[in-house]
């Protein structure tokens, strides 16, 4: 059984590391390869495993992030569009050595609930994020307007209620560690100890 200590120290050492903020240190495939593969043991109603990952590196991110750009013009409105966040599209992909394109694969039968899907699919992201903070390696999930859109999608070969959950770049971290901070959790717990009244 893996020591309590061990899992709590991950878990609290995880942290959003954007691209800007990674080396240029190249990420094994082995370590690829185990991050998939926990994501792949997330939980799973039904055991549906709706998640669905599209990994793109090398010469791949480049195309990716010309693609990034396009569809953030073809959703944004002109109030909407940011000329920051297009440059935005256009670089993140090609700083992260690794991208990998969310997805969620709908079940035909419908039996589970999209929001289920949806939630086990976040899950396998926490295992990746976790594994990622395991071997040093930072990990950022964004869910901008392209990257969770019908054409993102449609590119990443899903269709129909499948749908598109945004990006996950991992890289090195080219500084140190950073440093997380929460509120105590004693203000976001209720305790219930009977039926009548809140303990506590």
């Amino acid at each position: 059984m893996v020591g309590g200590e061990g899992i709590t120290d991950v878990i609290r050492r995880r942290r959003t590391v954007k691209p800007k903020e990674f080396s240029d240190q190249t990420i094994s495939q082995e370590i690829i390869d185990e991050i998939l593969e926990n994501a792949n043991w997330a939980p799973t109603h039904g055991f549906t495993e709706p998640w669905r990952f599209s990994v793109f590196t090398g010469d791949a991110r480049y195309e990716l992030a010309e693609f990034l750009a396009a569809t953030y013009k073809a959703v944004t409105t002109e109030d909407t569009y940011r000329q920051n966040k297009y440059e935005g599209m256009k670089r993140n992909a090609t700083l992260a050595p690794v991208v990998i394109v969310i997805g969620m694969k709908r079940q035909p039968s419908g039996k589970i609930s999209e929001l289920d899907e949806i939630q086990a699919v976040a899950c396998a992201v926490q295992n990746m994020h976790l594994t990622a903070t395991a071997h040093g390696i930072g990990g950022f999930w964004s869910s901008n307007a392209a990257a969770t859109s019908d054409q993102m999608r449609d590119y990443i070969g899903l269709s129909g209620d499948d749908r598109a959950l945004g990006l996950f770049y991992l890289g090195y971290p080219s500084k140190e560690w950073p440093v997380g901070k929460r509120q105590p959790v004693s203000d976001k717990v209720r305790w219930v100890e009977s039926k009548s009244r809140e303990q506590r």
